[in-house]
């Protein structure tokens, strides 16, 4: 006759396995756990460091572009280490590092975590304790560089006089000529009749585009001693004109040119620099209406600025400006023209 207990001892040893089994697998789920918790924070963390290093890093280069001499273009910087904190998620981030390289024009911040009581830069985890790991670094490392444009896109087919850029960089309104009796006598590089006989005068355009590619190391040639609106250039006035008329300003990289050889369609611009220029209206055709004119004549603009009749130009300001534009090859600072800054890292 059989026991009936003997069955039941072999189910007891077969629910023992089980149980090693789980509790071995229970490792391998808390480390899978400690994976996507601690390393999503460690991710969140990271993300909001690396907000913090890209503003402080970008503005220490914006203030070193527009003066180096700038109590905020150092490595003691106090707006960088404002803006570290003021990206971080719980404000307790700090600049670990501050790396300023005036003569390459870089900067470089390194931001890290800093909880109270804990060496800077550790963040505590919470499952991967279970491991043996109580915290870990984390830091975020930003670069930026800066400088003066020497080459790349031009948004208009347009560049100025360098007589009209230098010692103007100061925001005044102005009116650019180049077709018209009394045409910016000051800036005549020409004979009589050269294209820059008002102190501006067109380029050719790309194929197809308003404007184009433009390298300061290449003489670029003239296309039109400027009596006629630009060809491919409607689409650009027209959006000139509509965020002017919603109150938005229109800031453009131009090409400055300091020599001329030839005239008319046979001019050869020697460039220099590229200079920022706030528009604020233009005639640039005998019509007086888009895309060819705009905000040209009083009251709109000062009777002193106004374009009208025979006039041909472009009404606007130089300013000083720092771009975050895309696109550019950037050289030592000029001191007429606008500055690039841009992140490498």
């Amino acid at each position: 006759m059989r026991r009936l207990g003997s069955p039941v001892a072999g189910g007891d040893r077969e629910r023992g396995g089980i149980a090693v089994v789980v509790a071995i697998l229970m490792v391998a789920l808390l480390g899978f756990a400690a994976l996507a918790v601690d390393v999503g924070m460690l991710y969140a963390e990271r993300t909001q460091l690396r907000n913090g290093s890209d503003a402080a890093a970008l503005a220490v280069a914006q203030k070193c572009a527009k003066d180096i001499n700038d109590a905020d273009c150092s490595a003691a910087s106090t707006l960088a280490r404002g803006l570290a904190n003021g990206n971080a998620g719980d404000g307790a981030s700090n600049v670990a590092a501050l790396l300023l390289d005036k003569a390459n024009r870089t900067v470089t911040v390194t931001a890290g975590a800093q909880e109270p009581g804990k060496t800077p830069n550790q963040v505590s985890l919470f499952l991967a304790r279970a491991m043996g790991i109580n915290s870990t670094d984390v830091l975020a490392t930003s670069a930026v560089t800066w400088g003066s444009p020497v080459k790349g896109p031009t948004a208009f087919p347009v560049a100025f006089s360098v007589c009209q850029v230098r010692g103007h960089v100061d925001g005044s309104l102005q009116l650019l000529q180049n077709h018209g009796s009394n045409a910016n006598p000051d800036c005549n590089y020409g004979p009589s009749g050269a294209p820059v006989e008002g102190g501006f005068g067109w380029l050719v355009s790309d194929p197809g585009v308003c404007g184009g590619l433009i390298d300061l190391a290449v003489s670029e040639g003239g296309s039109d001693p400027g009596n006629s609106s630009p060809a491919n250039c409607a689409a650009t006035l027209n959006r000139w004109a509509s965020d002017l008329t919603a109150g938005k300003e229109v800031v453009v990289l131009l090409p400055v040119f300091d020599r001329v050889t030839g005239t008319g369609n046979g001019a050869v611009y020697g460039l220099t620099s590229f200079a920022a220029f706030k528009v604020a209206g233009w005639k640039f055709s005998g019509n007086s209406t888009l895309p060819d004119a705009f905000r040209n004549t009083a009251p709109t603009v000062p009777s002193s600025v106004a374009c009208d009749g025979n006039c041909r130009g472009i009404i606007g300001s130089f300013i000083k400006y720092v771009s975050l534009a895309d696109g550019f090859t950037l050289g030592p600072v000029d001191a007429n023209g606008a500055t690039i800054v841009r992140l490498t890292q």
